[in-house]
């Protein structure tokens, strides 16, 4: 089954510093028929202007993932880490049992543009970690790149939970296939540009929910760039 979720219907929040979408409800944002996907929580697409960003604030029990598609995005946390990311960074924050952080636009006067994501933990009350990397353009390019695994395979980011995320830069007739095994489904998120996945075209902002589907085929990309999120469902 193929469900597709259109940018246009994502909730929107515009707070003059922050202009945020979600794929999934969350805050003042509420849809019962998008509240998660399997154990994805939240997908939130983030525009913050110079000099902004968000506090200090408190997440327990969470793998919080930020994907920087542009600009400087400065993060500052609990346990002591401090770093600025850019575009190709990939930061994972396991809140596990309580951690406190800030994310901050670096500039002051270039917007900072990203994706804010967040998966349930497999398990409760860990002790909180962080972990961040860079996945250049090339290593994206025309294939799937694997970002963020329960074994931290591939040089990827270390989840605590059973999901796969993969990037990918897809371009003409480059054409990618993904197998989903038994009892997973997948979930597609457009950053920017154009493709069709399974035959269906999804702009940027769209999103592909899939179950009961063997097999993902994206294919005439158009300067897309692409998350994939193999799940447990």
């Amino acid at each position: 089954m193929l469900q597709i979720r259109k940018s246009a219907t994502r909730g929107q929040a515009n707070h003059g510093w922050l202009n945020s979408q979600h794929t999934f409800s969350f805050a003042n944002y509420y849809d019962p028929r998008y509240t998660s996907f399997g154990p994805l929580r939240v997908i939130n697409e983030d525009k913050v202007i110079g000099g902004q960003g968000f506090g200090t604030h408190s997440h327990s029990n969470m793998e919080i993932i930020s994907y920087v598609l542009g600009g400087a995005l400065e993060h500052k946390d609990s346990m002591g880490t401090g770093s600025v990311l850019r575009y190709g960074d990939v930061q994972r924050m396991s809140a596990g049992s309580g951690v406190s952080h800030s994310e901050f636009n670096h500039s002051a006067d270039e917007t900072v543009h990203f994706l804010q994501i967040w998966l349930f933990p497999d398990q409760e009350n860990i002790a909180p970690s962080y972990q961040e990397t860079n996945f250049s353009p090339e290593d994206k390019r025309g294939q799937l790149r694997l970002i963020a695994s329960p074994d931290g395979t591939e040089g990827s980011l270390l989840i605590h939970q059973d999901a796969r995320i993969y990037a990918t830069i897809l371009d003409g007739a480059q054409r990618l296939n993904h197998t989903l095994a038994s009892g997973r489904g997948a979930y597609v998120q457009v950053a920017r540009g154009q493709l069709q996945v399974n035959g269906i075209t999804l702009e940027a902002g769209d999103a592909l929910q899939v179950r009961d589907e063997s097999q993902l085929t994206l294919e005439n990309g158009n300067d897309a760039e692409v998350l994939v999120f193999d799940l447990a469902l």
